[in-house]
């Protein structure tokens, strides 16, 4: 998130810049001067959680053209269906295609089933009743090519099965919304809740 200093009154630095003493005010002729300089990074920004009780899709936008990282969490997210979940980024436009990703259950000694999409990013889904606890976490991989990477795992609360995924995409421009819905596009949501973290 952003943080604007604007101004020299109360702003002071430590020693060591090249003609200031400790404690000096900051000013617009000294070496570390920090006036009207826009710093961006190191504040971790949650949106707003939202109940994903209905509905096709959960949508989180306006993020900022700045975030190299975002975070979605899952808390006991159910729908009424077995459509595998997904998560799409937007930049202009809603992006549906284009995307390498691979999603795995786990569950006893010796099941592990894969599942894969070019849609979006996949969450596999096997019943009606999971309700999904977890996060999946998305890097900028190159901030020239607009290219993202992503890793997850998200658990069952009723059962003992959990779920790892992973991911790349390559959008056209900056990312400016990121959705969370189904592959059919028709399931709904009917119970938990969703948010997401960026920086």
């Amino acid at each position: 998130m952003p943080t604007t200093i604007s101004g020299s009154t109360g702003v002071t630095f430590p020693a060591g810049g090249v003609g200031n003493t400790a404690g000096a005010a900051v000013g617009t002729t000294d070496t570390q001067t920090l006036t009207n300089k826009t710093i961006q990074g190191g504040a971790i920004t949650s949106g707003t959680a939202v109940a994903s009780t209905s509905g096709t899709s959960i949508d989180f936008t306006s993020i900022p053209s700045y975030v190299k990282r975002i975070t979605v969490n899952f808390s006991g997210v159910s729908t009424n269906g077995t459509s595998n979940k997904q998560i799409r980024f937007t930049d202009s436009a809603l992006k549906t295609s284009g995307y390498s990703s691979t999603s795995s259950l786990i569950y006893g000694a010796n099941l592990c089933v894969v599942a894969s999409a070019t849609t979006g990013f996949l969450i596999r889904s096997d019943t009606a009743a999971e309700a999904l606890d977890g996060c999946y976490v998305f890097n900028l991989l190159n901030a020239a090519t607009f290219s993202w990477s992503g890793f997850g795992n998200v658990s069952d609360s009723p059962s003992t099965r959990s779920w790892q995924q992973s991911g790349v995409v390559t959008m056209a421009s900056a990312l400016t919304a990121v959705r969370i819905t189904t592959v059919n596009g028709t399931d709904t949501f009917d119970a938990g809740s969703i948010n997401i973290l960026y920086e």
